[in-house]
């Protein structure tokens, strides 16, 4: 019998945001910066593309939104459960170097991303800076973590709730018209990377965006992770996920991720009517 995934730490970090550490030896002994794996909770699960966060030991940790019907099956594990495959590394790591001063931009969830990054850029001997927003002050994640990191960290709020009110955007816009940046890596939702790395562009600075979300089979075979870039497709698993921003064609990204919003809105509404009816007591039928 192949040996399972277990579940060594599951904790709840914002409202339907979860942490979770993963034993899983093959995947973090060879992580690196801006790569991601690919889960299956059992046999009948869907396959779902998680960037992988940090590593520890044997582990590797994911942090997610539970927004669609794995993610809230997923949310339901605790310390100690198991999953049935864990898949990874996967996709290209990010191109670290020593550039001089660079920025890690993480928005909402999209935070996630930024330690590893960090954490490799300063030890190739970059200044680092850290910019990483949330709509508000309770959905702002590893803020302790990136602080610990980071040579400088800057906070951003869409409510003014903590740190800058604003957008991450808006926190870049400044430093970049105080100081020469070399590079800027943004990972977020697809309207944050686009309207940040807007911002990059009149100062001609590499930016890297990174394009986790729309993956599903994480091999290429699939196709529903195309991008073009440059005018060229490129498939986000195996080509990326990190790409240059300013190559990336937001608007086609956009309209392909709301693609599956009717599916997941129907997958989500039978999962959560089969949690009600086994959450009922008594004789249940799955």
């Amino acid at each position: 019998m192949k040996r399972l995934y277990k579940v060594e730490l599951a904790t709840k970090l914002a409202d339907r945001v979860y942490e979770y550490w993963i034993h899983a030896p093959q995947v973090a002994h060879h992580a690196r910066a801006g790569q991601f794996l690919i889960l299956r909770l059992h046999e009948t699960g869907e396959r779902i593309p998680l960037t992988i966060s940090a590593v520890r030991g044997d582990a590797v940790r994911v942090i997610f939104m539970a927004v669609g019907k794995t993610t809230e099956e997923l949310a339901t594990l605790r310390a100690g459960d198991s999953i049935k495959d864990v898949a990874g590394p996967l996709g290209k790591p990010s191109e670290i170097g020593k550039y001089g001063t660079c920025c890690v931009i993480g928005g909402g969830v999209g935070i996630a991303s930024t330690p590893l990054i960090a954490k490799e850029l300063k030890e190739a001997g970059n200044h680092v800076i850290g910019i990483i927003g949330a709509r508000s002050a309770d959905l702002l994640i590893l803020e302790d973590e990136m602080r610990a990191i980071c040579d400088e960290l800057y906070i951003t709020t869409d409510d003014g709730s903590k740190g800058v009110h604003g957008f991450a955007s808006d926190a870049l816009k400044g430093l970049l018209n105080e100081r020469t940046i070399n590079r800027v890596w943004i990972i977020g939702p697809a309207i944050m990377m686009k309207v940040t790395s807007g911002v990059t562009v009149p100062y001609g600075v590499k930016t890297y965006v990174s394009l986790n979300p729309i993956m599903v089979d994480g091999t290429g075979m699939c196709g529903s992770c195309r991008v073009t870039v440059g005018g060229e497709t490129k498939f986000a698993c195996v080509d990326g996920p990190e790409f240059d921003a300013h190559q990336v064609d937001f608007a086609e990204l956009m309209q392909r991720q709301r693609i599956y919003t009717s599916q997941e809105k129907v997958l989500l509404e039978r999962f959560a009517e089969h949690q009600c009816r086994c959450g009922e007591g008594g004789h249940h039928h799955g």
